[in-house]
Formats: C-alpha cells, structure tokens, sequence
C-alpha cells in the first residue's frame, strides 16, 4: 500500500479513537472508520493477489 494511504488510515483512526472519547462528530467518525478497514483490506487482497 502506498505510504499516503497508510496515513490516511492512520488519521482515520486517531479520528475516530478522539470520537469515541470526545463524542468528536459522532457517527461520521464511525464511518470514516469502516472506510478505513475497507481500505486495509483492498490493500490486503490485492497483495494477496500480486504475489501469486
């Protein structure tokens, strides 16, 4: 996975930890959560796929 999708999830994630905290913007923390792991597990399936 490039490294700016990495961060992406990295960001994502702080987010949604200051979410569950802080009530930080509630359900759409939560989401860009999901959309973070859907994006980990694209990554994860396509390098899957390549090394074959």
């Amino acid at each position: 996975m490039p490294n700016w999708v990495w961060i992406v999830v990295i960001i994502l994630l702080a987010l949604w930890v200051l979410g569950l905290v802080g009530h930080f913007l509630g359900g759409l923390i939560h989401i860009l959560l999901v959309v973070a792991l859907i994006l980990a597990i694209i990554w994860l399936v396509q390098r899957v796929r390549t090394r074959h």
